[in-house]
């Protein structure tokens, strides 16, 4: 059902945990299905320095938080939020159909988070 490699990102995902003085922080999901995703950015120079996610979810929401830092760690801002819910269940080698939606919460995570960056620098 799933492949190696969302097994190795579930069992031993990167770049877990908080940025205390984040740039950015993004936050999907509903607490009714299970999967919540909250995602840190530390930009310099419009560059993804630091990622960080915390997952409440299933093992495919884990993997694909997981693997969606390390797609936008060194990305320019531009650069990250163009990443899909393709590019992600690609770069795990495939998700069953019925998990493609953790994927999207994963960009979706991203996304806010670089949304939030966006409005703070712009004084909003």
């Amino acid at each position: 059902m799933y492949s190696q490699k969302v097994i190795e990102h579930f069992q031993s995902p990167q770049n877990v945990g908080e940025i205390k003085d984040a740039d950015g922080v993004g936050t999907v999901g509903n607490p009714s299905w299970g999967d919540i995703m909250k995602m840190y950015i530390k930009v310099e120079n419009n560059v993804i320095v630091d990622i960080k996610f915390q997952t409440f979810g299933c093992g495919a929401a884990i993997a694909t938080s997981s693997i969606t830092t390390e797609m936008a760690k060194g990305k320019t801002i531009e650069e990250a939020i163009k990443l899909t819910r393709n590019d992600v269940a690609d770069a795990l080698g495939g998700l069953p159909p019925i998990k493609m939606h953790c994927s999207n919460l994963a960009t979706d995570a991203l996304a806010a988070a670089i949304e939030d960056y966006r409005a703070k620098q712009s004084g909003k």
